[in-house]
């Protein structure tokens, strides 16, 4: 019955998801640019060749000019005319912006709009007001957290990172491979991410380790910072003597701060979780549990940036079970969008299968690549 629910959810947002306008989400008594309007200058822009020269004021008086190609996660990027690569700047050292052109413009109150930045009507050089003609929005330059010019390809709109990692150790003939791999995609109204997780371990005299774990999600934003989200999870665990468990999650969420140096999520719903073991003894097994769970990361030190979240599942009906999952991650940017990371995946299962492990972990650090 779940799993009938949870397709027809992901059908629901999926559905939304296409069915998305590119009118502007009106703040207040805002003015609203049509789809017509916009498709008309898309066909216009394809026609000719356009040449953005967007500008850039820093606070060391510094000025750019170029092209704005996306603002995320407190680092805007912009392209000028004599660089090979896209200046990767701090959006707090960014005094002023100026653009005539259409954004896909996110807000630290969790309003999501396409619209053009002004420059302010008070003098104040960090004020912008964002719509379109007379109707307008003022705001400080740092309340926007999200800019992404409107006409931008699909594949301009994904990241993906890849990390590998590699141990070998003569004493017992240890070798150990780990490796992280993700795949996402932001529109205006809903996201999309994939991550796979791979462990596989051989040592002398020991059982070997064979651990693999991955899920795919999908949120739809909502107004106020609220969201749905859909997730489906894999995990492969030798420690745990399970064959494969296959869980679906459905849950609503919401953003207690979402700003350029971090965000803070919850989120809440239903999950069916099935079970194959490979000890020969535990039978397969169906369940429904209940989740709440929360994510935290913060991109503002620096070079370093944290994530760490973690997912608590009471069963609604097994008696007494506990599952948590919890993971964190550090990871270090080097030139060339290069990076270091370390962290730590934990799965605790109070009612584990017969003779295996209730709590298993895995501390890995790698080395990598993001796009």
């Amino acid at each position: 019955m779940l799993q009938k629910l949870f397709s027809g959810f992901f059908l629901f947002l999926c559905l939304m998801a296409l069915g998305q306008t590119d009118s502007i989400v009106t703040l207040d008594s805002m003015k609203t640019l049509s789809k017509k309007e916009i498709r008309k200058a898309k066909k216009k822009k394809k026609k000719i060749k356009v040449v953005h020269h967007d500008s850039l004021i820093l606070f060391n008086k510094q000025v750019l000019v170029g092209e704005v190609k996306q603002l995320a996660q407190g680092v805007l990027s912009f392209k000028t005319a004599y660089s090979d690569s896209d200046f990767k700047i701090k959006w707090k050292k960014v005094a002023e912006l100026y653009s005539d052109r259409i954004f896909i413009i996110e807000l630290t109150s969790g309003s999501r709009l396409n619209a053009i930045m002004y420059p302010g009507k008070t003098g104040k050089k960090s004020e912008v007001a964002i719509g379109f003609g007379e109707t307008t929005y003022p705001t400080d330059l740092h309340n926007i957290i999200y800019l992404d010019p409107i006409g931008k390809n699909f594949l301009s709109k994904m990241s993906a990172s890849f990390d590998i990692g590699l141990t070998l150790t003569k004493a017992n003939n240890l070798k150990q491979l780990t490796a992280d791999a993700a795949i996402g995609y932001l529109g205006q109204k809903w996201s999309t991410n994939s991550t796979f997780s791979l462990v596989k371990s051989e040592q002398d005299n020991t059982e070997n380790v064979d651990r693999l774990e991955s899920s795919t999600s999908l949120q739809r934003f909502l107004p106020a910072d609220w969201f749905m989200q859909g997730t489906l999870e894999f995990l492969k665990n030798s420690e745990q003597k399970l064959r494969l468990r296959t869980t679906s999650r459905l849950g609503v969420g919401y953003f207690f701060t979402k700003n350029n140096r971090q965000y803070f999520g919850a989120l809440t719903g239903i999950a069916n979780n099935r079970e194959e073991y490979s000890d020969g003894i535990t039978d397969s097994n169906s369940s429904m549990e209940y989740f709440i769970g929360s994510e935290f990361n913060h991109y503002a030190i620096e070079d370093l940036s944290l994530l760490t979240s973690a997912t608590l599942s009471p069963s609604l009906t097994e008696k007494g079970r506990l599952r948590l999952d919890f993971k964190f991650n550090m990871k270090y940017d080097l030139p060339w969008d290069f990076y270091i990371k370390t962290g730590i995946t934990y799965n605790y299962d109070n009612q584990a299968a017969q003779g295996a492990s209730k709590g298993d972990y895995v501390i890995q650090t790698s080395f990598g690549w993001e796009l």
